[in-house]
């Protein structure tokens, strides 16, 4: 079996209320090793960090700090900053096979197995990358969003020496600078929990996160207030076992069926996309860093 390091990062993971912790814990019995990467932050998530590795994390977690460049104008673009301290702890991993979660991504114990097989074949087949499916979840933890406006797949774990690298806002990886990576679909799922907060702890984080896109110079938005829209269901399946007191304690209920519903002239054209897929089972015009093989 091959053996995989972990990589992560999170910076004011306590203050922007991310489910950083269930996210490591998902992934520590998966991994050989964890890479963790904290920002230098303006709360305690560094020792929320030590005392998870200190007693849970079974020997596993290497942790080191970085200074985020907050003050340069020109990383402040694009998201740039995430995907350069992403590649700062994948430069730290000391195995070929390397599993990236961000810190609002959980992987549930019922694909642990379908991830260990996934990695193997992709190995066995000279692969660069795993890809997997996306479950996005908005509002709170029994609405997901099906749409083309989330991105349905996903790189997550690559081969450290394809030269596979962090790029954009560290959503995917290329190689070479701009080479797609040959990768395997596993059926294994990514939970994404990015927008299950309560609206003022989700307006603290966008309104950082904005930054990180557009510099200082942010318009003010209700992007951070949850609006019912195209592509919303109600959540029936399972969690992961590491969100379940996250679930008990924040299972805030944002109330999909009785808010007000946003429609807009370009849902229509979504909607009609959206319908071809579900019949089809193919995304028209889906943006990929990758190439699935067989």
């Amino acid at each position: 079996m091959e053996k995989i390091s972990g990589f992560s990062l999170v910076r004011n993971g306590v203050k922007f209320d991310y489910p950083f912790l269930e996210s490591w814990r998902s992934l520590l019995p998966v991994v050989d090793e964890l890479v963790l990467n904290i920002g230098i932050s303006e709360d305690n998530t560094l020792e929320v960090a030590k005392k998870f590795a200190e007693e849970e994390g079974a020997g596993k977690v290497k942790i080191f700090e970085s200074e985020w460049p907050l003050h340069i104008p020109e990383k402040k673009k694009s998201g740039l900053i995430l995907s350069e301290q992403t590649n700062l702890a994948l430069d730290q991993c000391n195995y070929d096979w390397c599993f990236y979660i961000q810190a609002d991504e959980v992987i549930h114990e019922a694909d642990y197995s379908l991830i260990r097989d996934s990695v193997q074949q992709a190995q066995d087949k000279k692969l660069d990358a795993v890809v997997f499916s996306y479950a996005h979840f908005y509002g709170s933890f029994n609405v997901i969003q099906e749409t083309r406006s989330a991105y349905r797949r996903e790189m997550r774990i690559i081969r450290k020496s394809s030269g596979a690298r962090s790029v954009g806002d560290a959503q995917s990886f290329l190689k070479n600078g701009n080479e797609k990576l040959d990768a395997i679909l596993t059926k294994a799922r990514i939970f994404h929990y990015g927008w299950v907060r309560t609206p003022e702890a989700m307006k603290v984080k966008t309104e950082f996160m904005d930054q990180l896109y557009h510099g200082n110079d942010v318009q003010k938005s209700d992007n951070h207030v949850y609006k019912r829209f195209w592509g919303l269901h109600q959540y029936f399946g399972t969690h992961p076992q590491s969100m379940k007191t996250r679930i008990q304690t924040k299972g805030w209920n944002w109330d999909l069926k009785n808010s007000p519903y946003v429609f807009s002239a370009s849902d229509l054209k979504k909607a009609v996309l959206d319908l071809y897929e579900s019949i089809t089972g193919y995304r028209l015009f889906e943006f990929k860093n990758y190439r699935l093989r067989k």
